[in-house]
């Protein structure tokens, strides 16, 4: 087991109805808030409306922002920053996904600094300090509402970076599984599968032993498998989307990072895809994971085995460890194409000719090498999107 310090300040208040506790909590913490959020979604549900009632309840001035995309973009950033300041903002309020999320976080490092928050996304700067941030999550997706990253694309150039850092870790993220209702089917199945993606690169790792972790990453994976279906086929199944809202925040509030050294290569290569082609990341991971596992599964054939046996089911031919992995990550793909996810690059619309100009993005031109379970260089990684067509 690696040394590690674990430390995780998100306070989650989880359950029916706690949307109405938004303005309440946001008091604590400041009199103006930035109300961050996507498109017209959550002034259809209602919760829009829920929300300005429980802020003007609570006393809590707000000024707003709307308009996030999927892949949210650095612009919308540029924007909310210029408004916090000039509006005096102490506190971002993003309601809705990780996209959203995202942004608020960007906008939140983005206000006390002097430069471009760009510079925080390659690594050019790191934040002294920032606004802090709060959250009504609409999404099981992402796992932003409680991790310390943000994920942001730049129109110029089509870049997708990533960036961690424990500042921008939510003060409060409210989780109602009723919120997530009248999600559509292709958004959940595409969030599922970024859930199920941020356990198994956690899970695909060369630090040993590490019995713990393991446990608890197949134990959220079966999960998963069991509830997402159940969703799928009554929208309004509260207890299984608790289920899967839980295991989304889980997944990625860094508890089932301890001790182990996680890959990320698969994450590396998608965001090529979604900044290139705005494909929902979710459905890109579906494409990449499978491919990325056909390409590194004899690096370490027994944690390959094992996922095959642990998450799914699959019996152990102990004459055949080979076919055994194969059989679970053949598993893992049947169960994300039943759910409504894409298996190739042509089912995302993408067609072959960028795939040498992702892999020189995806290595800095071959400066760097991704992931950690395996270095990919930009041959593997068009090896492994060529793969996938």
């Amino acid at each position: 087991m690696e040394n590690f310090t674990f430390q995780n300040t998100t306070r989650i208040i989880f359950g029916r109805g706690t949307q109405k506790l938004v303005g309440e909590e946001c008091c604590k913490h400041a009199k103006k808030v930035l109300l961050h959020f996507g498109g017209q979604s959550i002034k259809k549900s209602g919760l829009y409306d829920e929300v300005i009632e429980s802020l003007n309840k609570a006393g809590v001035e707000y000024v707003e922002l709307g308009g996030v995309q999927p892949n949210p973009r650095l612009s919308l950033v540029h924007k909310g920053v210029s408004i916090c300041r000039a509006e005096g903002v102490e506190l971002i309020l993003a309601v809705g996904g990780g996209s959203v999320i995202d942004s608020a976080k960007a906008i939140a490092m983005g206000v006390p600094y002097s430069g471009d928050v760009w510079d925080f996304y390659t690594h050019k700067a790191t934040p002294a300090k920032a606004l802090p941030v709060a959250t009504v999550l609409t999404i099981p997706a992402a796992g932003s509402e409680s991790s310390d990253s943000s994920v942001i694309t730049n129109e110029d150039g089509w870049r997708k970076h990533g960036y961690t850092n424990g500042i921008m870790t939510p003060l409060f993220s409210i989780l109602n599984p009723e919120l997530a209702f009248t999600l559509p089917k292709y958004q959940v199945a595409a969030g599922a599968t970024d859930i199920m993606s941020h356990l198994m690169e956690r899970y695909f790792t060369n630090s040993h032993p590490v019995e713990l972790t393991d446990g608890l990453i197949e134990a959220t994976l079966r999960n998963m498998v069991r509830n997402v279906p159940k969703v799928l086929a009554k929208m309004d199944d509260y207890d299984a989307w608790a289920e899967v809202m839980w295991s989304g925040c889980v997944a990625h509030n860094n508890l089932l990072d301890t001790g182990r050294i996680g890959d990320w290569a698969s994450h590396g290569i998608e965001h090529e895809l979604s900044a290139l082609y705005d494909v929902a990341h979710g459905a890109g991971l579906a494409v990449v994971f499978p491919a990325w596992m056909r390409h590194v599964y004899k690096h370490n054939l027994g944690r390959f085995v094992r996922f095959a046996v642990e998450v799914w089911g699959v019996r152990n031919d102990y004459w055949n460890p080979e076919a055994t992995a194969l059989a679970g990550i053949q598993a893992l793909q049947d169960f994300l194409v039943s759910i409504g996810m894409p298996a190739t690059l042509k089912q995302l619309d993408i067609p072959g000719d960028h795939i040498d100009e992702m892999a020189a993005k995806a290595t800095n031109h071959g400066q760097w090498k991704l992931g950690n379970f395996v270095k990919l260089g930009k041959e593997d990684i068009a090896a492994i999107l060529r793969s996938a067509q």
